[in-house]
């Protein structure tokens, strides 16, 4: 069984409520038409239920998100993936900014774009890794005070190779970015080093990528054909002359 909602007129807290009372009653499958800007959608949601999103989804979807997969058949905005710990987010447009903040598990793949922030704070802890996949470009600060996780950047949509912002990867103390075209100097952080993918980075893309093309129709192939490279933090401390301790 599949329990629809027009959202056309629900306030936000109405919308989580019926969707919680749903679950708890054992329901498993969701559709939620005419979605626009509600927020805090599946919220602390615990358990492996699915959500089709019909329209775009308001700041802190998925926040502190534990299981569930939503498919969202548009944008979404703000603060996307905040704090998830566990669940998949496949997102067919693009989204706004600090989206994945402090994310701990979990995958978010976006077809488009990301705004400002993305990937900030991400983090892992022993085989929880978070990954974000997303297929257009960036802006600034991308990956900042990143700990953990994996970000890959691809810039499907463009012909110019330079796909981020300025300020890319600052005070990034952790984790991995992949980036499919090519980095300015003057637009890293200085705590950052840019190398080339070995094999073992490109067994990581291409497993992560195989999964991110079957949700969007994409050739993997055709992708990894393109070079990558990848940000890697310099120290794991890199504030650590500023403290007294």
């Amino acid at each position: 069984m599949v329990t629809k909602f027009d959202c056309r007129k629900l306030y936000y807290r109405r919308l989580n409520e019926l969707i919680r009372e749903s679950v708890d009653d054992g329901e498993t499958e969701f559709i939620l038409d005419n979605l626009n800007g509600q927020r805090y959608l599946g919220t602390g949601i615990n358990k492996n239920i699915n959500i089709t999103v019909n329209g775009t989804p308001g700041n802190d979807c998925a926040v502190f998100m534990n299981g569930p997969t939503l498919i969202i058949n548009g944008n979404a905005q703000d603060m996307i993936a905040n704090t998830m710990n566990t669940g998949k987010i496949i997102v067919h447009g693009s989204v706004g900014d600090v989206v994945g903040y402090g994310m701990r598990g979990g995958k978010l793949y976006i077809r488009g774009d990301v705004g400002y922030r993305a990937g900030i704070h991400m983090k892992e802890y022993k085989s929880q890794i978070p990954v974000v996949i997303a297929g257009g470009t960036a802006k600034d600060f991308l990956g900042e005070y990143m700990a953990g996780g994996v970000f890959i950047l691809l810039g499907l949509d463009t012909d110019n190779d330079a796909i981020t912002g300025d300020y890319l990867a600052t005070g990034m103390h952790g984790g991995i970015i992949y980036i499919r075209g090519t980095v300015e100097d003057d637009t890293l952080g200085k705590e950052v080093k840019m190398l080339n993918v070995d094999e073992e980075d490109k067994k990581i893309l291409e497993e992560y990528l195989t999964e991110y093309c079957e949700y969007f129709g994409f050739d993997v192939n055709k992708i990894m054909s393109k070079p990558f490279i990848k940000l890697l933090p310099l120290s794991s401390r890199p504030y650590e002359n500023l403290y007294v301790y």
